[in-house]
């Protein structure tokens, strides 16, 4: 345990101390304004690796997944991404339709939409440095070839920089997104990215769909952008 509270204080100092540096990204990368096929840094993801057609990852994540399919391959795990880069326009789609099927008062469809879902332009799929694997229920993840999936990431997937963002309330992450054991993160990029966006989104940049107007109010940033478990593995490193 005191392995582990080391490796966390060092973890948050590193983060702490990098959050001074400047933005690497552009605002377009951050809130998904961009086309993958036509982006340079993305690759397409073969389909020996995805149950999907045309979806993409960066170039450094795409690769860290490989190593990490390879090696869950020698295992007997099978991960299979079912979800990957997704744009502001394509979760807008997803955001919308939830919005127009979810009934009661509008002043709470928002928060309720949230339990899963991002809105437009906070997702972190935006970014290239994270994807939903084989699920997207948790149920599936518990018994059988799921909970072997993610036993084997649990114990693993750091080894290759990635993590699972959204773990259950604890006294650490109390805000933000249900857990969703699917959806893994590559740390190494994407910490990057989240200071590039603590830096540069304002509230006026989450705009332009069904019930954006409560994103202030709920704080989306704070509690859903940065709502983030923080594991202290990456320090060793």
């Amino acid at each position: 345990m005191k392995k582990y509270i080391l490796l966390f204080a060092l973890s948050l100092s590193v983060f702490i101390a990098d959050a001074k540096e400047p933005p690497v990204y552009t605002k377009a990368e951050i809130l998904g304004d961009v086309d993958p096929s036509s982006n340079k840094g993305f690759d397409k993801i073969k389909s020996k690796y995805t149950t999907k057609s045309g979806i993409y990852l960066r170039d450094e994540v795409y690769d860290a997944f490989k190593d990490m399919w390879k090696d869950a391959k020698k295992d007997g795990v099978n991960l299979v991404i079912i979800s990957a880069m997704r744009n502001r326009n394509y979760q807008a789609g997803i955001w919308n339709r939830k919005w127009k099927s979810y009934g009661g008062d509008v002043s709470d469809r928002a928060e309720r939409i949230l339990q899963y879902s991002s809105m437009p332009g906070t997702s972190r799929h935006h970014w290239g440095t994270d994807f939903d694997l084989n699920s997207l229920e948790n149920s599936y993840f518990e018994s059988g070839e799921g909970k072997n999936i993610y036993d084997w990431l649990s114990a693993n997937a750091h080894k290759y920089g990635f993590f699972q963002p959204y773990t259950l309330f604890d006294d650490y992450r109390d805000a933000g997104y249900r857990e969703e054991k699917w959806h893994w993160s590559y740390y190494p990029t994407a910490s990057k990215f989240q200071r590039a966006y603590n830096h540069i989104v304002k509230y006026d940049d989450i705009k332009g769909f069904d019930g954006s107007e409560y994103a202030p109010t709920l704080d989306v940033i704070n509690n859903y952008v940065n709502g983030i478990e923080m594991p202290p593995y990456f320090s060793e490193q």
